[in-house]
């Protein structure tokens, strides 16, 4: 007999589960490529060492009020990101250019 139930909390437990690999492979800075933060999407953005949905959503606001970013110090003025994380950051980050990072 089919149960929906189980099926919907194995089908949400699996996405949870890709989510969190996904996290916790791009938070050990398993990335390769470069973001352009000015063009970026938002799921790539999260693609980012430190950079989740909320962040990101966060730097492509900012991105807008300010008609784009002309440097990436400008990255600190997101709620969240302080030297640390741009340090983090400044290696998979561009300011022109294509977008290349793919996760890993």
């Amino acid at each position: 007999m089919f149960d929906a139930k189980r099926t919907v909390r194995a089908f949400a437990l699996a996405l949870l589960s890709a989510s969190l690999l996904a996290t916790v492979a791009t938070a050990a800075g398993e990335i390769h490529g470069v973001v352009n933060v000015n063009t970026a999407t938002l799921e790539e953005l999260q693609l980012l060492p430190g950079i989740g949905a909320s962040r990101a959503a966060a730097m492509i606001e900012l991105r807008k009020q300010r008609g784009g970013f002309k440097s990436v110090d400008e990255l600190k003025d997101v709620k969240g990101i302080g030297d640390a994380g741009l340090e983090r950051l400044r290696p998979h980050v561009r300011l022109d250019g294509k977008t290349t990072v793919s996760a890993r």
